[in-house]
């Protein structure tokens, strides 16, 4: 049981850990790539096409606007495609369900990898950000986002506030606070990891991609199959189930 000062219900599952921080660099990879080579619309960061979406409805660029719109379709219906599998194994206990998921998004990075031509491919990436990250939501009590940042900045500066005010306790005595900021500062290292392999993503995505074009998209598709190669090992659908329902 938490305690007033937020201490985790449970430890972190390192591999679960290593698999978001390793997500979050493939989607870094996606990201750019997808934005350099396909009209300069986000794959994964949807605030961004959002933001688009709206720029050309109100300019009147309606195959612009379609564009962006599509692109936000796909992202929806490829989180839905990937939650949707994920609920039917959890529903039937399939302990690797997660590799479903995992590898419809190499899949679709595959098929912008080797036959991407035109813009259009962009929602296939679209559409396999979406997949990913309805893979992976949570680790523990903690809300974990491996194909955006934003959600990632705001919670480390709630835990960086919080372990303010734990360490302000803890020099007046709170043996408690003294205990729980430990554990704070623990999420907030590994929130701010997440973030940093995002960017550390781009940087290479950004890198690659000028050497290789689209091909580029091999990087991140290799560590996709990393990871769903790894849930032989840790089935990650399980370890979800298991931190939807103690979050």
């Amino acid at each position: 049981m938490g305690t007033m000062y937020g201490l985790p219900n449970q430890p972190r599952s390192t591999i679960k850990a290593a698999v978001a921080l390793a997500l979050a660099f493939a989607a870094g990879c996606v990201d750019i790539i997808g934005y350099l080579s396909f009209g300069h619309q986000f794959t994964a960061h949807m605030t961004g096409a959002t933001v688009h979406l709206g720029q050309r409805l109100l300019d009147a660029r309606w195959n612009e606007a379609a564009f962006a719109g599509g692109v936000i379709a796909t992202f929806f219906l490829g989180s839905i495609t990937g939650r949707t599998i994920i609920e039917i194994g959890s529903r039937r206990r399939i302990r690797n369900v997660a590799i479903a998921t995992l590898i419809l998004e190499a899949a679709l990075i595959s098929a912008v990898a080797f036959w991407g031509t035109s813009n259009v491919q962009i929602v296939l990436l679209a559409a396999a950000m979406g997949v990913q990250t309805a893979t992976l939501t949570r680790i523990g009590s903690l809300t974990v986002h491996t194909t955006f940042v934003t959600g990632m900045l705001n919670k480390l500066a709630q835990l960086v506030a919080h372990a303010g005010f734990l360490a302000y306790d803890g020099f007046r005595g709170s043996t408690e606070a003294k205990i729980a900021r430990g554990p704070v500062l623990q999420e907030g290292r590994f929130i701010f990891g997440v973030w940093a392999c995002y960017l550390i993503g781009a940087i290479a995505g950004t890198g690659t991609r000028s050497r290789w074009g689209v091909h580029a998209l091999l990087v991140p598709l290799a560590v996709v199959c990393m990871v769903a190669a790894s849930d032989l090992v840790k089935p990650l659908s399980i370890e979800e189930e298991r931190d939807v329902l103690e979050g």
